[in-house]
């Protein structure tokens, strides 16, 4: 079943979290000195919140999917809806491993779809492929190149990698 994602930047970790925590009416999933998260069942989402020196708002927004063949089956979507996919095998991002695929809208908008497979111990690894500014790991669908093959790094902005 797909899980709606919402990631914010915000500058003040401590009261957004206060904040979410009472319009939630439940205290974050995942709380570290950077990052939070809410795994909410009603409504059905995976809400995050980081402070990471990024301007805040919306970073991105997304679909978590509870298996591989899911994630699989939303890449023909993310196809027909035009816009580049970048696949990204073996992400460390948030405190956690997943399989991505990441895509923009035609405003720019950036959308992950990911299967989670297991927990991290930091926010990103540094000089990972796409953590591009090394305080996020969402490349940049428009100028990231899909990777040649599985054992390639991935979407690092115009890394000649591929």
């Amino acid at each position: 079943m797909n899980r709606f994602h919402v990631h914010l930047n915000v500058a003040d970790l401590a009261g957004s979290i206060r904040f979410y925590t009472q319009l939630f009416a439940a205290p974050p999933s995942v709380v570290k000195h950077d990052y939070a998260k809410w795994m909410l069942e009603d409504p059905r989402i995976n809400f995050a919140i980081s402070s990471t020196g990024r301007a805040p708002g919306v970073d991105h927004l997304g679909l978590q999917v509870d298996t591989a063949d899911e994630l699989a089956a939303l890449g023909p979507r993310l196809d027909a809806a035009g816009g580049s996919v970048v696949p990204e095998d073996g992400a460390v991002c948030c405190y956690a491993r997943s399989d991505k695929l990441w895509t923009e809208d035609p405003q720019g908008t950036r959308w992950e779809t990911f299967h989670t497979v297991g927990e991290a111990a930091t926010y990103h690894v540094a000089g990972a492929a796409c953590a591009t500014d090394g305080t996020t790991c969402t490349p940049g669908a428009r100028t990231a190149k899909p990777k040649a093959d599985k054992g390639a790094p991935c979407c690092a902005p115009n890394s000649g990698c591929c």
